[in-house]
């Protein structure tokens, strides 16, 4: 919805909360249900409403328990029997600077101050450590916002008696908790109450009127910067960027201007601004980012442009380039197919409204509203398209591997058979027992994978711990390679033992792999050791969403037989293991 989307109004966001949420469930959007707890130091109301909007408009529906005013560690430390039966998937407390409890004085040594600041942080690291204990929940914690005065003037910040420097310190424990901890995140709202300006983050009568620890126009921003973590964690980032040229990556038209006319480098302020937004965008290749040109141009042009020799992108740093003047959304489209997305995984950035409007409405695409190029960076920035929670070593490969893919397709244009194809793909699998070494990878691919995946079950850190360490269940995840490079870990399996039969609840693969014939390795590798288990049958669920809709039939290719079909088209499906043949005849599987 174009009202939550960065720069946004607060105060329409906060006014009209009641109607955005009305059009938000209207959609027919089919939303994954989440439980947050909201356990606050302060009034959290207007926070759990905003919240929601945000959610909502990620696909997210979330279901809330709000404890009392300032009950955040009474409710988990005294276990609260509400809160206990609510048994939440998401614990966000909302502390502040408010809610330091330990208070200085000049006269104290320099070990009394360490003993303060132990016991502060030792106040919530027993909560954090009860939360675990009680429901394995992801805890989403605020970091402290700087006070609003300085006793000592300057030297607060340095001096150990200064309670900014106090402040600074008890951060940087909760960073080192979060370093340590999978399942703990820390939502910035140093960073928040900084860039919005402390003086108005703070401004002193809104808690003393309402005992609100933030003003209310920065409340929408608060809950943005909280589902960018929560979207994250549901494997609901973005994941490539699709980028315009003239007037977006430099300024003035190349084709008009000429590339020594183009406006980049550091001669004027102008070509400064467009030289830092195009190093911001190389990062982002560093995180796992894909970046694809979608620009009306002759080619020849745009490959000058982004050769020019004071720029610091370059056509190598693209996976791919669509330079002509077909329509962006087609250009867009031909882009995601290529590299096995969806184009709603891109964002499109354009300077031009009307090109914005058109690729939004026909691919379903964000389209940031970016005006001036001094503020691309911070529109781009806020909107958390790309929200880190973990980065693993796939993460870190995914333009490797999406250019291997793209290598692929090219390849597959030079065989008339699509078997010979596969075949000249060399390709080979390692298929097993998860290991505690790939227990983050699995997770974070159950919160992504869309297409290929029948039940869209979602799995927590503490939640995949405990499928891995039980033995109720069989589990397999499988790893790709092939003579363009390794795919890393692409499919995951996990059944529930029930007797004789054997209950799939989930199975899901990557969209770089589909339809090279992984799936039915996995299922071989499935009935051996289902049957190395006594197991008879396999029982297949199949759960429809707007996106899985080309696995519908995955069940019935593998040979199953329906059982159960409900009015939603949910459906069940059933296999005797017993006659079973080997159906994978191009992947060599290690085992």
């Amino acid at each position: 919805m174009d009202a939550l989307n960065y720069p946004f109004d607060s105060g329409f966001i906060l006014k009209k909360r009641k109607s955005i949420k009305r059009e938000l469930l209207s959609d027919g959007t089919k939303r994954i249900t989440k439980r947050i707890a909201v356990l606050g130091g302060s009034t959290t109301s207007d926070i759990v409403s905003i919240l929601e909007l945000f959610l909502l408009n990620e696909g997210i529906s979330p279901e809330f328990y709000e404890c009392e005013y300032a009950q955040y560690w009474q409710d988990v430390m005294f276990e609260n029997p509400k809160l206990l039966e609510f048994s939440p998937d998401i614990v966000y407390i909302h502390t502040s600077s408010r809610n330091i409890t330990e208070k200085l004085s000049v006269e104290m040594s320099a070990q009394d101050i360490e003993n303060k600041l132990e016991n502060q942080y030792k106040h919530f690291e027993v909560m954090w450590d009860k939360i675990k204990s009680l429901f394995g929940a992801v805890i989403i914690q605020n970091n402290f916002e700087l006070p609003y005065y300085r006793l000592l003037g300057n030297k607060d910040a340095s001096d150990p008696h200064g309670l900014t420097n106090f402040i600074c310190r008890l951060n940087l424990r909760l960073y080192d908790y979060a370093n340590a901890n999978d399942n703990f995140f820390i939502n910035d709202i140093n960073y928040l109450s900084t860039s919005w300006g402390l003086d108005k983050w703070c401004e002193p009568k809104w808690w003393y009127m309402f005992k609100y620890c933030l003003c209310l126009d920065a409340v929408p921003e608060l809950c943005l910067n909280i589902s960018n973590i929560i979207k994250s964690l549901l494997g609901k980032n973005k994941k490539a960027f699709a980028l315009d040229l003239d007037n977006t990556l430099w300024g003035g038209v190349v084709g008009d201007d000429g590339v020594d006319g183009i406006s980049i480098g550091q001669e004027t302020a102008e070509a400064e601004a467009f030289y830092e937004f195009q190093e911001y965008i190389k990062a982002h290749r560093d995180i796992g980012v894909l970046l694809t040109i979608a620009s009306k141009n002759d080619e020849e042009n745009a490959l000058a442009g982004l050769n020019h020799p004071d720029g610091a992108l370059r056509p190598e740093d693209f996976i791919s380039i669509k330079a002509n003047w077909e329509p962006k959304d087609l250009n867009i489209q031909n882009t995601a197919d290529e590299i096995g997305l969806l184009p709603e995984s891109f964002v499109f950035v354009d300077d031009n409204p009307a090109e914005r409007a058109i690729v939004s409405a026909q691919l379903g695409v964000r389209a940031p509203d970016i005006k001036e190029v001094d503020s691309y960076i911070k529109t781009l920035d806020r909107s958390g398209f790309f929200e880190v929670t973990s980065l693993s070593n796939d993460d870190l490969k995914r333009n490797e591997m999406y250019e291997a893919n793209a290598k692929r397709n090219r390849q597959r244009a030079m065989f008339e058979s699509y078997e010979d194809y596969l075949l000249s793909l060399e390709m080979k699998a390692v298929i097993r027992d998860f290991e505690t070494v790939d227990l983050k990878r699995i997770t974070q691919l159950t919160n992504k994978s869309n297409q290929f995946n029948l039940t869209t079950k979602r799995f927590t850190p503490s939640q995949m711990d405990e499928v891995f360490n039980s033995k109720e269940y069989i589990r397999l995840c499988g790893r790709l390679t092939d003579k363009f490079g390794d795919n890393g870990i692409v499919s995951v399996v996990i059944g529930k033992i029930n007797s004789d039969s054997l209950d799939i609840i989930l199975w899901l693969m990557s969209c770089r792999v589909l339809k090279r014939d992984m799936e039915y390795a996995m299922l071989d590798s499935l009935v051996k050791k289902a049957r190395s288990r006594g197991i008879k049958t396999l029982k297949g669920y199949y759960y429809p969403t707007a996106k899985n809709k080309m696995v519908k039939k995955l069940y019935e290719d593998f040979g199953f037989t329906k059982v159960y079909e409900d009015d939603e088209e949910n459906t069940v499906w059933s296999l005797d293991i017993s006659g079973y043949d080997d159906k994978n005849k191009v992947i060599s599987v290690k085992e």
